[in-house]
């Protein structure tokens, strides 16, 4: 199959090349093509004439999009808006990657797939118009929603929690934020196994379980032996910042699970990624 990744540099876009691994695969990404460049994604997608376009570009800095809702619909609306009338034009399948966060996070025992969106902030405002724009412009699409995704390289939520605990040795974080973290690695080979079924709809890939961001960060402390670190539950509310995140918005994988893509126990995900990229102190 002649894939197209757009995003492709990206953390995502990185992970699934070698899980794509015996398809055509091209990738696009800034500066080169803007998504948001109706003609010159045209032509980059003209060109290379993919069968199936896997869309990871987005703006995924959350606060940053609370500070620039216009800007984060004209990256992940507009933009992806912009991608699926390319699919229709070139006649190819579409794969778009969606959040927890088009959910307003007011359900404590999580959300399945086909449940009502409701986003409580701008990203995930945006992130509900690149849906509807998916679902309105094609029939052939995965909509594929995930949560907390952590990549090696960068900075992300693991390597946020160890610096600071081998820094100053206490933290503090929230214990009313929900979700499941998600490796990317993981994520990267169930979309790879999706679009071999042809079984179109929306899905949600994240590892399995959930978990408060504070009992992600105490496994983190646990896995990477610091036992001596004071990690001090709180509340959403003090941590001041400009997004407000969905308090509880685990992701159930229904559809996923029916056509046998399932994903392992988060836990065990994050005992993988720290033993390849973290090291433990004795």
């Amino acid at each position: 199959m002649k894939i197209l990744i757009t995003g492709v540099l990206g953390q995502l876009g990185t992970a699934l090349q070698p899980a794509l691994a015996g398809h055509d695969l091209a990738g696009i990404d800034l500066p080169e093509v803007d998504i948001t460049e109706r003609e010159g994604l045209f032509t980059a997608v003209s060109r290379h004439n993919p069968d199936l376009i896997i869309h990871t570009a987005a703006y995924t800095d959350v606060n940053g999009c609370a500070l620039n809702p216009e800007l984060a619909y004209k990256v992940n609306g507009l933009g992806t808006q912009n991608v699926a009338l390319a699919c229709r034009e070139f006649g190819a399948e579409m794969v778009h990657i969606s959040t927890n966060e088009v959910f307003a996070g007011d359900r404590p025992d999580g959300y399945e797939e086909w449940m009502p969106l409701n986003p409580c902030n701008p990203y995930g405002r945006s992130k509900a118009a690149a849906e509807f724009h998916v679902r309105s412009l094609l029939s052939r699409y995965y909509i594929v929603r995930l949560s907390w995704l952590y990549a090696p390289g960068g900075r992300n939520f693991i390597h946020a929690i160890l610096s600071r605990a081998r820094k100053t040795g206490q933290l503090r974080v929230v214990v009313d934020e929900v979700a499941n973290p998600t490796y990317v690695k993981d994520l990267a080979a169930a979309i790879a196994n999706l679009i071999t079924t042809r079984q179109y709809g929306t899905y949600h890939l994240s590892n399995s379980g959930a978990c408060s961001r504070w009992e992600f960060a105490n496994e983190i402390l646990r896995q990477a032996g610091l036992k001596n670190v004071t990690n001090t539950p709180i509340l959403s509310k003090e941590f001041k910042r400009p997004s407000t995140p969905p308090p509880y918005a685990a992701l159930h994988n229904i559809a996923g699970t029916a056509i046998g893509i399932t994903l392992r126990p988060w836990p065990e995900a994050l005992a993988n990624y720290m033993e390849k990229y973290v090291k433990r102190e004795v």
